[in-house]
């Protein structure tokens, strides 16, 4: 670090007393009553005037010691320094020469070694102690011939240097701090600014009327950068991927290199594109990512998404905010063991494997030229990176892939292969696509499933009972068939009815008994219905009985599809290893078993049994249940293993579409 202007000045100064302190061995002719304290300050006082470092002075070996240096430091740093010419009109040291004249005091004259000296620590003391006095008329007093050393009378010792006390450094201004709250308040008002994320209108005017309430400050800049809680959020934004979320929708700008011109327009429109990223990175992670009418209408999950607000106040006021954002995803557990799947995966890449996407197109063969084909380069790291020639190079690279990958191996980028390389839908079990999908659907369960709930898994065929975290329970169940699926969401179970009638729902009374009632008036008397007339409406009722296609028993959980498990008369159905045969409800095998561990209290099976064919009887739950029905095509056993199963509805087809993972 080289010295110039003011700050050479202080740097020869105090040279000055170590150069001087070690010439009197060298004075051709000894000063009359001078001590090593005069000699040193006419020294000083010559060097400020006319003196200063050669080019390449160098600061760090004059602080080699340590932060504040010393005298004895400087009489030893090897430093080359132009020759010191006395003058007759040396100017005096002011400002904060009483500090060096206390120094000079306190040189042993025994060693001519001074005692240790604190550098200036901020530049308005280094101008202090080294600017010389304004230039006036000689005072004839002090006047000397020149080149003679000026007649002072012998100073008494001085007491010990004492360092005056430390004093904090002057905290480093925010840049422009009002210029950037008013830049801020403009740019909150541009329309195209908020309009770029996916976040939705709502949320966005939540994003602006939250500054406006703080007055329009900033929530992440301090001192013209990055806050501690915004670099942990940004991390937390870039690692978005082990989430199976897409980093490139919450892209933070980057503030590194600032416009000279309006720096804080920049750092405005970069606070508030983090704080959208960061409340848009939460809904997602709470299941608000995919409009899930365009997947299913059955799936109807209740989303505890999160408000702006809510986000905003809990990650400015966290201790760690990327740990707050990344709790907005679910802690479950079979989330979790499908997080680790999914990093297994990732971790499986070459670390130097570009990620790049190469867009879908026509097939690739050796000897073609296409736009894509650099991409390919990059994504397989060959060069040059630029050529669009898709050559024997780039074909060995696409056939080692395909042999990894399980594909054919013949080196034609085809869609199959695209679709591997980009993690998409190709026919092999545990895809990265199949674990994101199922990610997703572990977003659309309430964080809290219940010490002790009800899980169908649709796909599975299964229904577990779980008290306090274990499976106290499990049977096989019949699911809807594809054309009438099993709606997916939450709620709670509240009843069950014994010996319940069963009213024909208006979707199996439209396609199969108003035809047969148009064929054959006494089509639903044959079949042991009754036609019921409630309010003016007209109702087909089954009686309770061994033909009731409700069996002996159903579980009420009240909800908008009108859907609840129960008992079957076609018992053989559960042999089967694909179960879709229902309307839409859940048929339970074994449910006496299943009603005695839902019901509780003194309802044992045996109990419940014995009621059969004694009439119609509601039982309410002892402690009402969550009841979930999921969707899981992919899951992790107990042993660590990726299971994979039916996808019935054909859902994961249209969740990867919508999510962009085909095109991955």
């Amino acid at each position: 670090m080289r010295l110039s202007g003011e700050t050479t000045r202080m740097a020869a100064a105090i040279l000055a007393v170590s150069l001087a302190t070690s010439a009197l061995a060298l004075e051709p002719s000894p000063r009359p009553n001078a001590t090593h304290q005069d000699i040193v300050r006419s020294t000083i006082s010559e060097s400020v005037a006319v003196g200063r470092p050669a080019a390449g002075f160098e600061l760090e070996r004059l602080l080699a010691p340590g932060a504040a240096g010393t005298i004895r430091a400087i009489q030893h740093a090897p430093m080359s320094l132009r020759p010191l010419t006395r003058s007759a009109q040396a100017a005096p040291l002011t400002g904060r020469g009483d500090q060096l004249s206390s120094i000079i005091d306190a040189i042993d004259p025994s060693t001519g070694v001074a005692p240790p000296v604190p550098l200036a620590s901020r530049p308005e003391e280094l101008k202090a102690l080294t600017r010389p006095a304004p230039l006036g008329p000689p005072d004839p007093a002090n006047t000397t011939a020149p080149g003679l050393p000026a007649q002072r009378e012998s100073a008494p010792r001085a007491a010990a240097y004492q360092p005056p006390a430390a004093q904090p450094a002057a905290p480093t201004p925010a840049l422009g701090a009002e210029a950037l709250d008013a830049m801020l308040a403009q740019r909150l008002e541009a329309p195209d600014l908020l309009s770029q994320s996916r976040l939705g209108k709502e949320q966005r005017e939540a994003v602006k009327q939250y500054y406006l309430a703080r007055s329009g400050k900033p929530l992440w800049i301090e001192g013209g950068g990055w806050s501690v809680a915004a670099r942990a959020v940004i991390g937390q934004l870039e690692r978005a991927y082990e989430d199976g979320l897409e980093p490139t929708d919450y892209v933070v700008p980057s503030i590194a290199i600032l416009p000279p011109a309006q720096p804080e327009a920049a750092l405005a429109e970069a606070d508030i594109k983090l704080s959208v990223a960061a409340v848009l990175y939460a809904r997602d992670a709470a299941g608000g990512r995919l409009d899930l009418r365009k997947v299913s209408a059955l799936i109807t999950p209740t989303l505890a998404l999160p408000e702006p607000a809510q986000v905003l106040d809990a990650l400015t006021s966290a201790g760690d905010a990327g740990r707050v954002l990344a709790g907005y995803n679910p802690p479950l557990a079979g989330y979790q063991a499908l997080k680790r799947k999914l990093a297994d995966m990732q971790a499986t890449r070459s670390p130097q494997q570009p990620q790049v996407r190469v867009p879908p197109g026509k097939t690739l063969r050796v000897g073609m030229r296409d736009p894509r084909v650099p991409l390919v380069r990059v994504r397989f790291a060959l060069s040059p990176a630029d050529d669009q020639l898709y050559d024997e190079q780039v074909a060995a690279a696409v056939a080692k892939f395909q042999q990894e990958n399980g594909l054919h191996a013949n080196g034609v980028l085809n869609r199959q292969t695209l679709l591997a390389m980009a993690g998409g839908d190709i026919p092999s079990a545990g895809n990265t696509s199949d674990i994101i999908v199922n990610m997703e659907r572990w977003r659309w369960l309430p964080r809290d499933l219940g010490a002790d709930y009800i899980f169908v898994s649709i796909p599975e065929y299964m229904v577990r009972v779980v008290k306090s975290g274990t499976i106290a329970y499990e049977a096989r169940v019949i699911v809807g068939k594809p054309e009438s699926p099993t709606p997916v969401f939450s709620h709670t179970m509240q009843y069950a009815i014994v010996n319940p009638s069963w009213f024909v729902p208006p979707s199996i009374l439209k396609k199969e008994f108003l035809p047969g009632l148009a064929r054959d008036p006494h089509y639903a008397a044959k079949r042991g219905y009754e036609v019921v007339r409630r309010g003016g409406n007209l109702y087909v009722r089954q009686p309770p009985g061994e033909r009731n296609a409700l069996g002996h028993i159903k579980f009420m959980f009240p909800n908008d599809h009108a859907v609840y498990l129960h008992d079957t008369p076609q018992r053989a159905l559960f042999g089967s290893g694909s179960r879709a045969f229902s309307h839409g409800c859940v048929r339970v095998d074994k449910p006496m078993r299943f009603a005695e561990l839902v019901l509780g209290g003194a309802w044992t099976e045996a109990k419940i049994k014995s009621m059969v064919g004694r009439g119609e009887r509601t039982i309410n739950l002892q402690q009402p249940l969550p009841i979930h029905l999921t969707y899981f095509t992919t899951a992790v056993d107990d042993s660590g293993k990726l299971l994979a199963r039916d996808d019935i509805y054909g859902y994961d087809r249209r969740m990867k579409a919508a999510l962009g993972l085909t095109r991955r």
